[in-house]
Formats: C-alpha cells, structure tokens, sequence
C-alpha cells in the first residue's frame, strides 16, 4: 500500500511481462500475483508486532520540528537477509525496506549484488524520510553532534541511524532515483557520494493509464458535465507539510474568485467532520485502489494539482498526464520531471499561492492550449514512462551490479 508499494509492483510487473524472473517480497500481500510473497507469516506476528511498538517507542525519544515519517527503527534483525542470501536470484533491488522489514545490518550483510531504488531521502539521511536539501544539510556534511536543527532534543536518532548506516554499508550499491533531484541529493551526500548512481523513472502502464472520454468518464463517477473540474489527492495530507495543502486551499480561494463554474475534486478521502472553505463545491471521491478507476477520474477532471514543498516522481502527476490531464506543480525538487512547464502543465514558482493559482487558470481558461497542454503530456508520458522503456533502463543497472562494475 501507498506509493513506494505501487512503485515496486508497477516495475516486477513490468519485468515478468518483459520476460525476466522476477519475485517481489512484501511485508503485506494485497494482489493475487503468485510471484509476490508475503513476509507475514515469518515476520507478521506478535514478535514482530511488538519490535515495531518498541521501535516506534525508542522513535519518540527524539523530539523534532521536522513532522515528516521518521524510521530509525531499523535496529532488529528480522533475518530476511538469511533468506535473500540462500535465494538464486542473481540481483536484489530494494525499494523501501522500513518498518523493520530490513534492518540496517540486515542489509549490509546481504552478499548479492544490491539495486535500490529510492522512494524518498530515507537511504542516505538519518531517520527522516525527507530533510532540508540546501546547502551544509546533514546528509551533505554527516550527522555530527554540533549540527543538529535547532528546535530538535532528545536523544539524536537521526545521527544514531546514520552513523549505523556508515558503518554496516561498507559495499557500494547501485542506487538508483526516479527524479533528478533524489539523485543530486544522494551524490551530495556523505553515504553515497562514491556510489554509482542512475535516474530512472517508475515504469507506469500506459495503455491502463490513458485518456478516456470526458463524458463517459464524468458520468461513470457521478461527477458534473458542466463544470471545470480541479483534481488534488486527500486534504488528509495537510497533517504533513510537505504536502503543501496549506499553499493549495489559499490558491483555490484566489481561482474560485476569477473563474466561474469550477468544482474540486479529491480523492483518497472521504469526505470530513470538518470541510475546509476553499470557495467552490467540493467531490469527494474517498479511496480509489484501483488503476481503471484512477485512470477515469484523470480523464474525467481538466487539471490535476501537486502542491507539494518536496517531492521525488509523484505518481498522481505521471498518471494524470497519461490519461491527457495537464498537472500545476510548484518548480521545485522531483516536481520539474514530472511537468514540462506551459508544454504538459505549470510550474509555478516555489512556494508562490499567488503563482500556483496563476498556474491553474493559465491551464484552464484557454480551451486550445487545454487541448495541446493534454495531446503533449500523453505523448510524452508514453515516451518516457512506459514499462518497456523503464525496464530496458533497468537492465543496464542490473547487468552493471552483477558484473560488479
């Protein structure tokens, strides 16, 4: 579940189809793929259970004014690198192992050549999952004890994590990022500045994700014919900054005022106790797990809006310009590969609520430029994201990690 999962499927997919052997290990298994195995019933139950409530206990040691996902936790061998070591597969690629399905010596202790694919800063910084990316960050200079944040007490969990991390990786792996940005970061890094690092989109199915009718998709969701339909993921994820929901509700305030007969639409949430006022009607669509039902609102909405402060290769944004949906981003971090600015979408100036609003009705207030702005970002979608594409990429690095070079 959630987006490193959807990730990781999405290319051993895209490897079996290819033709290659590929097996996918999860903590959790949702498909019916007999290639996926599930790790829960050796590392499921309650000893497991109860590593994760203690790791989660020993996490809030540390007090930080960072709020993003934190996973030091990694300290407890849940002895799948025995098995990984045993298996005949020639290559291992890593996606997100926290959550104590690897621990940090677990995976410096495998003995086969190792691939991973980065969902977020996790693999190079301490416990965060996303950190400060300017110049001097701590995964840039090391995690010491004279550069901790300010407003950060406790016990110095990140500078614990990292220095496990340098100490238990002493091999090289071969890292690979999906956006140019994860990878800049990895190279400034302390961890693996050394290391061979390669950008590489996640592989998304472009004949499943691709434009559909707007009527037939409006009204298979129940959703207004007549009206210009603004997309965004849960206003849920406004309890992580991040996500920029903040800088989202003052933009759509500012649209709601200068275009008339707009309507949002979220999804990944039902609808709240509490509905913010954003200045125009609100379609909560709640949880769509589905691709076919994804694929259809993306067809069925005018413009898709990532307002994230930080982001690696936002999935939402592949897949609605996929299906022809022009995205407003901000021009800032994994964001500028997602969206070729005023060619797929906007790029607003980072940060800007003024800009990002700018950005929305720029898309939508020119019928024309909406139709090239949703005939190029299906193009190139399939130019750069298509399985076939991605998996051919990812043989040279797995051909390169096995030849040890």
């Amino acid at each position: 579940m959630g987006g490193a999962a959807r990730a990781a499927f999405r290319l051993h997919r895209a490897l079996v189809v290819a033709g290659e052997e590929s097996t996918l290990r999860v903590e959790r298994k949702y498909s019916d793929d007999w290639r996926v195995v599930s790790s829960a019933p050796t590392s499921g139950g309650l000893v497991q259970a109860r590593l994760k409530l203690l790791s989660n206990r020993v996490m809030q040691l540390q007090k930080s004014d960072n709020l993003t996902i934190h996973s030091a936790s990694a300290f407890f061998s849940s002895g799948l690198d025995r098995e990984i070591n045993l298996a005949d597969s020639q290559v291992v690629n890593l996606h997100w192992v926290c959550s104590n399905m690897l621990s940090i010596e677990d995976i410096g202790r495998i003995r086969k050549p190792i691939v991973w694919t980065m969902h977020d800063m996790w693999p190079f910084c301490g416990a965060e999952h996303y950190a400060d990316d300017a110049p001097g960050a701590r995964f840039e200079s090391g995690y010491s004890r004279t550069n901790r944040p300010i407003g950060n007490s406790g016990l110095d969990i990140d500078r614990w994590a990292w220095s496990r991390k340098r100490k238990a990786w002493r091999k090289p792996m071969h890292i690979v990022a999906p956006s140019r940005w994860l990878a800049e970061c990895a190279r400034r890094s302390v961890l693996m500045c050394d290391w061979p690092i390669s950008v590489i989109p996640n592989p998304l199915n472009t004949q499943i994700y691709r434009p559909h009718s707007k009527p037939f998709s409006r009204k298979t969701l129940n959703l207004p014919e007549d009206k210009r339909l603004i997309a965004f993921g849960a206003i849920g994820g406004g309890s992580d900054p991040r996500k920029g929901f903040d800088m989202l509700l003052s933009a759509m305030r500012q649209v709601s005022e200068s275009i008339a007969n707009i309507a949002c639409v979220i999804f990944g949430q039902s609808k709240p106790k509490d509905v913010p006022d954003i200045g125009t009607s609100i379609y909560w669509m709640g949880h769509l797990n589905d691709d076919i039902s994804l694929a259809l609102l993306y067809s069925a909405v005018d413009v898709m809006v990532v307002p994230s402060r930080q982001e690696n290769l936002p999935q939402s944004g592949t897949e609605a310009q996929a299906c022809g949906c022009p995205v407003v981003a901000f021009n800032c971090t994994g964001l500028p590969d997602v969206v070729k600015h005023r060619k797929t979408g906007y790029l607003a100036e980072a940060y800007s609520n003024t800009d990002l609003a700018a950005g929305i009705e720029w898309v939508l207030e020119d019928n024309e430029r909406h139709l090239a702005l949703s005939k190029t970002a299906r193009e190139r979608a399939a130019r750069l994201w298509s399985p076939e594409v991605v998996v051919s990429e990812y043989m040279k690095v797995y051909q390169d990690a096995i030849r040890g070079l």
